[in-house]
């Protein structure tokens, strides 16, 4: 049998986490969610105690710690404390879980972590046409009804739309924004070829009009980016040949009229109001105006929504979230955090050195004005990324500028 040593064992746990991080429907409910990730990291840490590892702070992240601080003490303020009580629980939890994923994630090299990434992305995307693929013919192909669950589609006013291994359509696309940052960024091999296709084609398949839009964003960035007109040439003929591929897949093998589809999906942006975003936004602003300092508190905007209007929604807008539940301290906090990351981003060159992370937080920030992402598996996975990357890039700036200075001293 052969010996897996240390590096291999870190590479195959590391492949783990992140897939099953994009498993997060399928976890305990405790008031607030216990997932497959979260016990992962648990007992492997227990059978590698010894091996945690507690690195510095970055800027952003001590951003991050001050916004959440803020945002749960305004549970102190809160009509409804126990609401408030459960996301501060939550909140504690997912912090830890996310200082274990970068000890995790600082034991490997960037190569690591973008192998299991792509790796993972394929996975995650191939199960989710499957589950989308074998909920159609559960259906019969009958394209009819609305907030219909079938495995992996959605129906919903009948539109068939993919939610795979995750629960919602429009969240199924973020969690994917970090895949398809990162494959369309790396096209150099077959694999990263073939996982872009699949980012694609599950993406188009959730019909999520903002999530699609921020894909748009991503792809003209990272041409203007590239600043090569050859490179942009080829790129923007790939991209049409992998529409051209999606829509054949889908009409061919998932049986949708993709023009019809597409077709209702635009009007519906001037006849349903943000598929009722508009008024929940009025209704966060409301909330704020009447509390502007401190909010209605923590994780309290949907108990106040159920008791005044009768609906079990968010906000699906982190920003007015932030403002309505934790008030003008709580979101100038937040914009602090983001402020600090993208400070961060630019003092690393990330744009020019990984600029899939550079594309993916944008692409996660153009996502947020829809979605609600308080706290969220993959934005913490990928902060835990993005806070090994500034780390290893400080060693390795520190290092080269003691061996210049030896050298300096040898000279």
């Amino acid at each position: 049998m052969r010996y897996i040593n240390k590096n291999e064992s870190y590479s195959i746990a590391l492949f783990l986490l992140i897939l099953l991080i994009f498993l997060g429907k399928y976890s305990l409910d405790f008031g607030f969610a216990l997932k497959p990730y979260m016990i992962f990291l648990v007992l492997f840490f227990t059978i590698h105690l010894s091996r945690i590892e507690f690195q510095r702070l970055q800027l952003f992240e001590c951003g991050m710690l001050l916004f959440y601080l803020i945002y749960c003490l305004s549970g102190i303020f809160a009509l409804y404390g126990s609401a408030s009580l459960r996301i501060v629980c939550g909140i504690a939890l997912y912090l830890c879980c996310y200082f274990l994923m970068k000890s995790l994630m600082g034991h490997s090299t960037d190569e690591r972590i973008e192998r299991s990434l792509s790796y993972a992305g394929i996975v995650f995307n191939i199960s989710s046409l499957f589950l989308y693929f074998l909920g159609l013919k559960k259906l019969n192909f009958i394209m009819q009804g609305d907030g219909i669950y079938s495995l992996g589609v959605f129906m919903d006013r009948e539109y068939p739309r993919l939610i795979g291994l995750v629960a919602d359509p429009n969240y199924f696309v973020f969690y994917n924004t970090l895949f398809f940052a990162y494959f369309l960024c790396n096209l150099n091999t077959k694999r990263n070829q073939i996982g872009l296709l699949l980012c694609v084609l599950t993406s188009l398949l959730t019909f999520s009009r903002g999530g699609l839009v921020a894909y748009v964003v991503i792809f003209l960035l990272y041409v203007v980016i590239l600043n090569n007109p050859i490179k942009q040439a080829k790129l923007l003929f790939g991209a049409f040949l992998s529409l051209a591929a999606t829509f054949y897949i889908a009409v061919t093998f998932f049986r949708l009229d993709i023009y019809s589809v597409i077709q209702s999906r635009v009007h519906d942006v001037s006849s349903d109001g943000g598929s009722g975003r508009f008024e929940l936004w009025s209704r966060a602003w409301h909330y704020f105006t009447e509390s502007p300092w401190f909010g209605v508190g923590a994780s309290n905007f949907l108990p106040y929504n159920q008791y005044q209007f009768g609906d079990s929604l968010q906000v699906h807008n982190t920003f007015l979230e932030v403002l309505s539940e934790s008030g003008a301290i709580g979101i100038f906090c937040f914009l602090l955090f983001l402020f600090f990351t993208v400070v961060q981003l630019f003092q690393h060159s990330v744009h020019k050195k990984k600029p899939y992370l550079f594309l993916a937080f944008f692409g996660f920030l153009l996502q947020m004005v829809s979605l609600s992402v308080i706290i969220n598996d993959l934005f913490f996975m990928y902060l835990a990324i993005l806070s090994v990357y500034f780390q290893q890039e400080e060693l390795e700036h520190a290092k080269q500028t003691t061996n210049l200075w030896r050298g300096g001293v040898t000279l």
